[in-house]
């Protein structure tokens, strides 16, 4: 058997394994290419080591880092604040709320699955208290934390764009960060109509006055300043019934002091959220600047992102020690071994020939973009049921012969690749489709939530890859 197919079938073995057994693609990765580095290509362990990419693994450390300081010092909690106030009682808006701050926690850092697990819960609860379809706002949250996922600053983004760099291809950080953002929100639109958002837009969030507020809920009025409870109304004027059952969702951490309507009632009251109207303290402000400098000396200044991420979370620890604490366990390490452990072997691939093995028999089909749509099938399969991070940095490398022999875009394809094998993480199989159903609200039977998002999933693999090969590939050949 020749090298290019003993690295192949260890990479095939390495994704199944992964999938069935509860084992760290990273970790796996590491074994694979110790054993065909050394038993079927003759390298050396220095060799192999070599091949994982310490400017990659330094970047995920510091991202991960600055976000678990966001995130304990409550500048995490300010941005969904911010969002949720701008509803402004428009119950239509809080699905695009709850997609656009998802969007901007993976833009400045925040892995994926981390994103979700925070939004999720918030959102499938409002979701359930608010008569909105689950599955509208579980599939908001996951798209929405892949339209922000490959800004240049975040995981996926700067993943991609290392690789791109290590393989020779010109890189376009912002265009694959907004091939990313479109499609997910062209996605979004259709979701929207098509899982009854139209129906949303006539319905507001009203002020709780004395005589609608039921026993038990006087409390509410000493509520800070700025903020007031409220009640849903779905279709004319209702009271909530007095001593209606109120329990929170099924799996999902709901905001303190807010209580959510029971399964078949027409109103909701919530109290507010603790905190709601406080204002931004100077760590979060000073947080929130560091994002921004971080992002400002990554992008302008052309400097490593991870370094510049890495000072702006020491700087912080610094001035505000006792906020800290934890922030170093919150790094990442799970996706830094996984990123680690893949790099690594993806390096023995290019070792053994498989990438231009693979990308060259794309390449034979006879059409380029027929190659491409193939590949960007095999990244839409693959990582419903794998890693999208363990993925993007080996199929990229497959990709080059078609962009040096086939006369594609290296962007484009490289876009169309990264989106197909992201958009389909809201499969159940995957962390963020799984977070979904783990926090599915009680006004849905988990068996028929779960069914629901495998059939969204089940459409999106089947055609996702093609239209996002349509959309991104095929204009760039003309």
């Amino acid at each position: 058997m020749s090298q290019e197919w003993v690295a192949i079938l260890a990479l095939v073995a390495l994704f199944v394994v992964g999938t069935v057994l509860p084992i760290n693609m990273g970790a796996l990765g590491f074994v694979a290419a110790w054993l065909v580095g050394m038993y079927a290509l003759d390298l050396d362990e220095k060799e192999i080591i070599a091949g994982m990419s310490g400017d990659l693994i330094l970047t995920l450390v510091g991202v991960t880092y600055l976000f678990a300081i966001a995130k304990n010092n409550g500048t995490v909690d300010l941005i969904v604040r911010g969002a949720v106030r701008l509803v402004g009682g428009r119950v239509a808006l809080i699905p695009w709320v709850m997609f656009f701050v998802t969007a901007l926690l993976t833009a400045i850092g925040a892995a994926s699955p981390a994103a979700c697990a925070i939004i999720g819960p918030i959102a499938l609860g409002f979701a359930g208290r608010h008569h909105i379809s689950p599955l509208l706002m579980g599939m908001f949250v996951v798209h929405g934390a892949q339209a922000g996922g490959f800004s240049p600053i975040s995981i996926y983004g700067t993943i991609t764009n290392s690789v791109m760099e290590d393989n020779d291809l010109p890189v376009s950080e912002v265009g694959i960060f907004l091939a990313s953002l479109l499609v997910n929100l062209a996605i979004a639109v259709v979701l929207f109509f098509a899982l009854g958002g139209r129906s949303l837009m006539s319905r507001r969030i009203e002020p709780v006055t004395a005589e609608d507020r039921p026993p038990g809920h006087a409390a509410a009025d000493a509520r800070p300043p700025g903020t007031s409870p409220s009640i849903v109304h779905s279709g004319g004027t209702h009271r909530t019934p007095t001593g209606g059952s109120t329990s929170p969702a099924v799996g999902s951490t709901a905001p303190a002091g807010t209580a959510t309507a029971g399964t078949g009632t027409d109103t909701a009251v919530e109290t507010p959220t603790p905190g709601a109207g406080a204002k931004a303290t100077p760590d979060q402000i000073i947080t929130l600047v560091a994002f921004a400098l971080v992002a400002l000396v990554a992008l302008y200044f052309d400097r490593n992102i991870g370094f510049a991420a890495i000072t702006a979370a020491v700087v912080l620890t610094a001035l505000f020690p006792k906020d800290q604490k934890g922030a170093v366990s919150q790094i990442a390490w799970a996706t830094v071994l996984l990123v680690a452990g893949v790099s690594c072997y993806a390096a023995v691939l290019e070792a053994a020939g498989a990438p231009e093995y693979v990308g060259g028999w794309a390449a034979g089909l006879g059409v380029a973009a027929l190659g491409a749509l193939v590949l960007c099938y095999v990244g839409g399969v693959v990582s419903a049921f794998a890693s999208s991070t363990a993925l993007l940095p080996i199929i990229i490398p497959i990709a080059v012969p078609l962009i040096d022999g086939g006369g594609i875009s290296a962007v484009a394809l490289v876009a169309a690749l990264a989106v197909s094998s992201t958009i389909v993480d809201v499969s159940p199989f995957s962390t963020n489709g799984a977070l979904m159903v783990a926090n599915r609200p009680d006004t849905i039977p988990e068996e028929k939530f779960y069914k629901q998002i495998l059939t969204y999933s089940a459409i999106v693999v089947a055609i996702g890859p093609l239209l996002v090969w349509a959309a991104i590939v095929v204009p760039s050949q003309f």
